[in-house]
């Protein structure tokens, strides 16, 4: 995009049209679709029921509505516009854009319905391959059609790139509707309990659109910006959201044991997840803003400062990444806290409402500041909208949701920061003692050689920086890097504490995380005197009951198998 587009006021119009992509995807793949599907899945899996009963109920009316939408879409696309970027130099190719980009709201729906279920099943490979099919189409309709349509090759590369997304997960969701009528027979879905999943898309469609309008906001006001404006402000964020999205993929393979713990009413269990996931998410995305923060222009020169994108477009992409990289906690925190929100049978709206409090404060900061800061305001608009949000999460998880320990939490990601601080410092103090050019590359990448080996420099001290000092800096801080991957088999058995394969399982969960220990011991005597009123040795009580999945494995933080009937 950058090398035949540049930052101008097509770009501009294109990423008006992106809007619906971009609010799609969350609404219909990553967020809401994922966190209604999930847990509904798991619970149907666990109940002895089959997936064939769900799809034919739910997915040709899902279908059905969203054709409806997109329909809408093509024919009010010249209002949405409108409406979206009043500003906007260039409306006539962002119309155009709209019409093609609201194809996605069919085919993203049936691609989200697709992936949670596959998820649901511990099986993450084709979820995992969707976006890479996206920008395949994506790519591959801009270098063929740029040159004869200009900026509409994007448009039309997105709604391509949609329909891949669905091919590449119809082989292993075929696979899993047969497996599981051979496993469950006819079995038809719990109609209350599909009631009940719908019901509660209400509050996660609403947290969903409310997280995405802050992009709705900063396309409002900054089509009334200098021409490339917007475009500045999505080349820097979609570098930012590489590693916070890297962090939430950690987020997405834990989110169906935080399910399985939260309908087993494992409130330790669920709090001891909670902890271990903020602070692995929270270290990947305190380094990359620390690394972000110091070498920005690099960065921006590297991938973007060739063919129309030019040194001054360079400038203020850099600027803009370096504020916007201070919201990254905040963005990988709301979606950690709102999955643990969403694991519960009937989702709250206190998601929604902390990020309509976000909402208020970023809109705030974008009409005070944006006429004299420009993006820069934008992006620092954003930060302090999601980090105010994400506090709040925090704050709410603890009370309504699992006994979390916000001040062990808040005193590990403050070591974090300060850790990532210091590798950041180190980092850029070395490669800002290297030369300026390398002439033997230069010549090969326009310019770029020195940037290239400033990058690859620093990006080698920073990562053993901030490795060695984490080390140093405790046991308690390393523990919870220690993640268990759920099996990728949904029928294997973990039991206290270790997996069919005989390997440990969650270490953390079992100490230093909530007080585990302490838990741990009282939890075992209080299993031994309730042991010995049943007339039955100290230990025995696990083997009396194999089958309950809110026994012991449960407690332990393990896997709990799909096939198992919940209680």
């Amino acid at each position: 995009m950058a090398h035949r587009f540049g930052a101008s006021g097509a770009t501009d119009a294109f990423l008006v049209a992106w809007t619906i992509p971009e609010t799609v995807s969350p609404l219909l793949i990553e967020d809401a679709m994922a966190l209604l599907m999930v847990p509904v899945v798991t619970r149907l899996l666990a109940g002895g029921g089959g997936l064939r009963a769900l799809t034919g109920t739910a997915l040709p009316r899902m279908v059905l509505g969203l054709a409806a939408v997109t329909l809408t879409l093509g024919i009010a696309a010249p209002a949405v516009v409108e409406v979206l970027a009043p500003g906007l130099s260039e409306p006539g190719p962002a119309v155009q854009c709209v019409r093609l980009t609201a194809l996605t709201v069919v085919t993203f729906g049936v691609a989200g319905f697709m992936s949670a279920t596959l998820r649901a099943h511990h099986r993450f490979g084709p979820p995992a391959a969707i976006y890479l099919a996206y920008n395949i189409g994506i790519l591959a309709l801009i270098a063929g059609f740029a040159g004869l349509v200009g900026i509409m090759s994007a448009a039309i590369g997105v709604a391509c790139g949609s329909v891949l997304m669905v091919a590449v997960q119809v082989p292993a969701f075929v696979r899993c509707l047969r497996e599981d009528a051979a496993r469950c027979g006819p079995a038809a879905v719990d109609r209350a309990d599909l009631r009940l999943g719908l019901a509660a898309v209400a509050p996660i469609v609403v947290y969903t659109v409310t997280r995405q309008a802050q992009v709705f906001v900063e396309r409002f006001i900054g089509s009334g910006l200098a021409a490339g404006s917007i475009s500045h402000l999505n080349y820097a964020q979609k570098v930012a959201q590489v590693p916070m999205v890297l962090s939430l993929l950690i987020v997405t393979v834990t989110f169906p044991r935080l399910a399985r713990a939260s309908a087993d009413g494992d409130t330790g269990g669920v709090a001891r997840r909670i902890r271990q996931d903020l602070v692995i998410a929270g270290g990947l995305v305190l380094g990359a803003s620390a690394f972000l923060v110091a070498f920005a222009p690099a960065v921006i020169r590297v991938l973007f400062q060739h063919g129309e994108f030019t040194a001054a477009d360079t400038r203020d992409t850099a600027a803009t990444l370096r504020v916007y990289a201070l919201g990254l906690w905040g963005q990988s925190t709301v979606g950690l806290a709102a999955r643990a929100f969403f694991a519960q049978k009937r989702p709250p709206w206190r998601p929604a409402a902390v990020l309509a409090g976000g909402l208020a404060v970023t809109a705030a900061v974008c009409a005070a500041l944006a006429a004299a800061l420009g993006t820069v305001a934008l992006a620092a608009a954003d930060a302090a909208g999601i980090t105010l949000a994400a506090v709040l999460l925090l704050a709410g998880l603890r009370a309504r949701v699992a006994p979390i320990p916000l001040r062990r939490v808040a005193a590990d990601l403050a070591r974090l920061t300060v850790l990532a601080s210091l590798a950041g410092a180190a980092a850029a103090l070395l490669a800002g003692a290297l030369p300026a050019g390398a002439p033997p590359v230069d010549g090969l990448l326009g310019g770029s050689g020195g940037a290239i080996v400033r990058l690859a420099a620093g990006g080698l001290v920073f990562a053993a920086a901030f490795a060695a000092l984490i080390a140093l800096a405790g046991r308690d801080l390393i523990a919870p890097w220690s993640i268990p991957w759920p099996s990728w088999r949904p029928g294997a058995l973990v039991r206290r504490g270790r997996t069919s394969s005989g390997g440990t399982s969650d270490p953390a969960d079992r100490t230093g995380a909530g007080g585990g220990a302490d838990d741990q011991s009282r939890d075992d005597k209080s299993r031994d005197g309730r042991s010995r009123a049943d007339g039955r040795e100290p230990g025995t009580e696990d083997q009396a009951r194999p089958a309950s999945a809110g026994g012991r494995a449960a407690a332990d933080g393990a896997d709990v198998p799909l096939d198992r009937s919940l209680r």
